[in-house]
C-alpha cells in the first residue's frame, strides 16, 4: 500500500536492533551485496525493541519483535524464508500492526524492499519473548525455539574489548552506525528454519524507520 495515502496506515519506529548472521565479522552483505559465507547463502536472526512508534494512533511502544530469516544466496537474488515473532505482552491489535509493517503491508523501508526476497513467510507467532538491549552484550531468546547472545570483538594481543563501529555518513539499508560484535551464542529450530552459528558477524544498532 502507498505511503502517499498520508490519513491512513501511517507508521515510525525508532528501535533497538540486535543482528546476528552466518557472514564473518565485516559480512560481505553490508559491502558487496553479497554474503561470504562458505555456503554463498544468508542466515540471519534479529531482534528487535520498540523505543517508540505508531500505526495511526495505535502506540506501539515497548514491543519486542524477533525476525528470523534464510536466504539460499544473497538477499536480493530472493527465494528466502522469514519467521516473525512477536512477544506476547502485546495486544491484538498491536500483533496486527506489527505484522503489517514488518511483512511490507504498509509499504515503507526496509520492509517494503524485503518483502519481495521472500517466497515463504510465516506470522505473526505470538510468543514470550527475552531481550536485553546493551550494546555490548545484546541478546535476546524465546525458549525452545531461538538464541542469540552478543559479546563485543576482543583484541587478541591483550584479550581486551574493543571498540568496533561500521557507519555508513550517508545513511545504510538497516542502519547508519553499527555497534560490531560476534555471535556467542546464535541458534534456531522452529519449522522452515533450522541453523547455528557461533563467532560470526554481530551487530547492534539505533533504527528509525517510517513510510512517510
Amino acid at each position: 500500500m502507498s505511503s502517499e495515502k498520508s490519513n491512513e496506515n501511517v507508521w515510525s519506529l525508532a528501535m533497538h536492533q540486535i543482528e546476528c548472521c552466518n557472514c564473518s565479522h565485516g559480512c560481505g552483505c553490508q559491502f558487496s551485496g553479497f554474503p561470504d559465507s562458505e555456503s554463498g547463502s544468508c542466515e540471519a536472526l534479529l531482534g528487535f525493541y520498540v523505543k517508540n512508534g505508531h500505526l495511526d494512533s495505535l502506540d506501539l511502544s515497548g514491543i519486542k519483535v524477533v525476525f528470523a530469516a534464510a536466504w539460499p544466496k544473497a538477499i536480493h537474488q530472493g527465494d528466502g524464508k522469514a519467521l516473525l515473532f512477536i512477544d506476547s505482552a502485546a495486544s491484538t491489535e498491536q500483533v496486527a500492526a506489527i505484522g503489517g509493517i514488518f511483512s511490507g503491508q504498509f509499504g515503507g523501508m526496509p520492509f517494503e524492499a524485503l518483502a519481495g526476497t521472500f517466497s515463504e513467510m510465516e506470522g505473526p507467532i505470538v510468543v514470550k519473548i527475552d531481550m536485553k538491549t546493551d550494546d555490548k552484550h545484546a541478546s535476546f531468546s524465546i525458549a525452545d525455539v531461538l538464541a542469540v547472545e552478543q559479546t563485543p570483538l576482543i583484541n587478541p594481543m591483550n584479550g581486551e574489548d574493543q571498540n568496533v563501529h561500521i557507519t555508513y555518513p550517508d545513511g545504510g539499508f538497516f542502519w547508519n552506525d553499527g555497534i560490531i560484535g560476534t555471535s556467542k551464542t546464535m541458534s534456531i529450530k522452529h519449522n522452515m528454519l533450522s541453523f547455528e552459528h557461533v563467532g560470526g558477524f554481530a551487530a547492534k544498532a539505533e533504527v528509525n524507520w517510517a513510510n512517510s
